[in-house]
């Protein structure tokens, strides 16, 4: 079992990179992959503990392959759209000018939501964020933490509803690729571009198909058929969309560690099941990428 979509606290996880392995392991997963918000920070801790925990254990217990990734944020037509890359080369030149200009955008960005924060009289900056929460990329999700923890609001349902949710007071929108733009990345990155959770979009069935066939012709690669949150009917119209276009299906529980709660590892709610064979066609897939032309 796999599980192709995960995050850490280098994004809006609660687990660490290194973490993640050992509980991989205990969830007897075969391989994950690490695709944290708009960043690869956590790429080398995670696959770096994995090769250590390799050596140590001599394969007893297996240790699971982490997979390269990243969830790219875009947007389409107004909705939030996410483009997961699956076996990335991180260490891409281009790849990685991209990533510093979104470091950039999202520190203006993350300022401004803190001056509107203190204009309702919480005392927030993004210096006091960084400090308690080292080494993650600052997402409403640390936003609500921080706020609960001091007292300014109840429940972190109430963060998003009250301040920091879209449309609401002290919510700046993030600067975005378009998923064309997002998938183009990915590619240039030698990665399989995936569109990742296509259900959660609610888009007419119409909207949804224009949606892949123009990421298709961008070079999308797969898309997320197996989902925590799915059920039997939402998979069966993926799969279909899947094969309409000649996508490779994909599946990952969404894991953000406490930060989603009752939401496992691997199990998403309980429920999901991402096999191996999944994996071995997205392997496939890639050494086909990176293979050498035929005279």
């Amino acid at each position: 079992m796999v599980d192709l979509h995960v995050h850490s606290t280098r994004s809006d996880g609660t687990f660490t990179p290194a973490r993640l392995v050992e509980y991989a392991i205990e969830k007897r997963l075969s391989a994950f992959a690490l695709t944290d918000h708009d960043t690869v920070d956590g790429l080398e801790e995670a696959i770096s503990h994995a090769a250590e925990l390799r050596l140590r254990s001599s394969g007893n217990p297996p240790v699971p392959e982490v997979i390269p990734g990243i969830e790219l944020s875009s947007e389409y037509q107004g909705k939030d759209i996410h483009v997961v890359g699956l076996y990335i080369d991180w260490h891409n030149a281009g790849f990685q000018e991209y990533l510093r200009g979104f470091v950039v955008s999202r520190d203006i960005r993350n300022e401004k939501m803190c001056a509107l924060l203190q204009e309702v009289g919480m005392d927030i900056s993004y210096e006091k964020l960084r400090e308690a929460f080292p080494d993650s990329v600052i997402t409403r999700a640390h936003y609500a933490r921080y706020m609960l923890a001091h007292g300014y609001i109840g429940s972190m349902a109430e963060a998003f509803e009250r301040y920091v949710g879209d449309h609401c007071p002290c919510y700046v929108p993030r600067e975005k690729v378009t998923p064309a733009q997002a998938v183009t990345l990915i590619r240039e990155a030698d990665g399989i571009p995936v569109l990742a959770h296509p259900i959660l979009y609610h888009m007419s069935d119409a909207r949804l198909d224009n949606l892949v066939s123009e990421l298709k012709d961008a070079g999308l690669m797969g898309i997320e058929a197996l989902y925590s949150t799915y059920h039997s009917c939402d998979e069966r119209q993926i799969c279909g969309l899947a094969k309409k276009y000649d996508l490779l299906l994909s599946g990952g529980s969404d894991f953000h560690g406490d930060n989603k709660p009752g939401l496992d590892l691997g199990t998403g709610y309980g429920q999901l099941i991402v096999p191996d064979e999944i994996l071995e066609n997205i392997r496939k897939a890639h050494r086909s990428l990176k293979a050498p032309p035929r005279s």
